[in-house]
């Protein structure tokens, strides 16, 4: 799969027709949120696991030296937490191009604390795209977390954003707060 994911993403058809959408948030989308919304909630998804396994070569590293940030894993009995916005179709647009670095669309089932339920989006970077870097020992993404800066800034800022904004949705991520610790 190309780098820029931006056309696939524009392919996807599922939500045609619909004045809004929800989209859920489980990395920056949580806490740098740059577009327009009507209604943000928290929310979690059944199955999938944060982790810091896909490369950032456009906003937090460079092509020469990436950094990490957060995608999707499947999880058999996982919970993700994060925040879920009721968005129109046209702010796909731009986020399309913000997810560009190998995320695509991918509808999922969301999870509202009030028990309510509805159908939504995710950007999700999966193995197959250019950009994946997998896993490694938590030390080793530490560290190059803790060195890769790029146009959005340094690494470091996403993922200790991350943690905060984890932190104030009252939620526990062990693999997200084990890397922030060894950057405090």
């Amino acid at each position: 799969m190309a780098l820029d994911t931006t056309a696939l993403n524009r392919q996807m058809t599922h939500f045609d027709g619909h004045d809004e959408i929800w989209l859920f948030g489980y990395g920056s989308l949580i806490w740098k949120v740059d577009f327009a919304y009507l209604e943000r909630r928290p929310a979690s998804i059944h199955g999938w696991s944060r982790r810091f396994w896909q490369g950032s070569h456009d906003h937090r590293g460079t092509p020469e030296a990436p950094g990490r940030v957060a995608t999707l894993v499947r999880e058999p009995g996982a919970v993700c937490h994060g925040m879920a916005y009721r968005i129109t179709p046209e702010v796909l647009a731009p986020l399309d191009v913000r997810e560009k670095n190998g995320y695509l669309r991918e509808v999922v089932a969301l999870h509202f604390s009030d028990g309510d339920s509805a159908e939504g989006l995710i950007y999700l970077a999966t193995e197959e795209n250019a950009a994946f870097l997998g896993d490694a020992p938590l030390d080793a993404i530490a560290a190059q977390i803790a060195c890769a800066h790029g146009p959005s800034g340094p690494n470091r800022d996403y993922l200790l954003n991350l943690a905060e904004a984890l932190r104030e949705l009252e939620v526990e991520d062990s693999h997200v707060f084990a890397l922030a610790r060894r950057l405090t």
